[in-house]
């Protein structure tokens, strides 16, 4: 079973929202930072959002605050990240990580740190 599984990508037009799901195979892969990163086209993967497991602080990219919320649903070992207002530039295939340790006072973990990520799920975008 792959660790963590993501769904509820999809296409929308400017300004409409999107709800993406990742549900973890275990809930120790939600005892630490639990993220959204994206990847557009020739583009390095970014960090969206992170959710701190222990604390429930969050954390987001400065080109999603206020647009972007991140969740979880620890009964069904699930987290999300709720879009809204969605634009052009957010196109991307965005993928869950898990596995990080040390996403407080705002820091948004890299790439490297985490141990764990989802298969990839499509956003588009359009006008």
């Amino acid at each position: 079973q792959a660790p963590l599984v993501e769904s509820g990508g999809g296409s929308v037009q400017t300004g409409g929202s999107l709800r993406l799901s990742c549900t973890a195979s275990s809930s120790t892969l939600m005892r630490y930072c639990m993220a959204w990163f994206r990847q557009a086209p020739g583009k390095e993967r970014e960090g969206v959002a992170v959710l701190n497991g222990h604390g429930g602080h969050t954390n987001y990219a400065d080109s999603v605050k206020g647009r972007f919320t991140i969740s979880q649903d620890k009964a069904n070992n699930t987290w999300y990240l709720q879009m809204n207002s969605l634009k052009a530039e957010d196109t991307a295939t965005y993928y869950c990580a898990a596995g990080a340790t040390w996403c407080t006072g705002g820091r948004l973990p890299g790439r490297a740190e985490y141990e764990h990520w989802g298969q990839g799920t499509q956003v588009t975008v359009s006008s």
